[in-house]
C-alpha cells in the first residue's frame, strides 16, 4: 500500500502546474512531508500525516509574534502552536 501513495504523490507532481505558486502554510509542502514519512514510516504514518496536512493546511491559522523572543508562532486550526521553522517563508514576509 506504501507504493500506492507514493505513486499518487509523484503522479500528482508530474501533473500539478508549476507555473502556479505554492499555496501551502507550512515551509515543507504538504506533499513532501506525507512522501517523506510514507517512505519513512509506512503506509499508515503517510495516511496520518495526509489527514493533519488537510485539515490544517486551509485558512483558519493565526500568526503572532512572541514580544519577549520576538519569534514567529502560527496557530493552526486544530490550535496546535508551531514555530517559524515550520512557517511557509511567503507568509513570515
Amino acid at each position: 500500500m506504501r507504493i500506492v501513495l507514493i505513486f499518487l504523490i509523484k503522479f500528482y507532481w508530474f501533473f500539478k502546474s508549476k507555473e502556479k505558486a505554492p499555496c501551502c502554510i507550512f515551509r515543507k509542502s504538504c506533499s513532501h512531508y506525507v512522501y517523506d514519512k510514507t517512505c519513512k514510516e509506512g503506509f499508515i504514518s503517510g495516511l496520518k500525516a495526509l489527514r493533519y496536512r488537510v485539515n490544517n493546511c486551509k485558512y483558519g491559522f493565526e500568526l503572532y509574534e512572541d514580544p519577549i523572543n520576538k519569534r514567529i508562532y502560527m496557530i493552526l486550526p486544530n490550535n496546535k502552536t508551531i514555530d517559524e521553522k515550520e512557517i511557509a517563508e511567503r507568509l513570515l514576509k
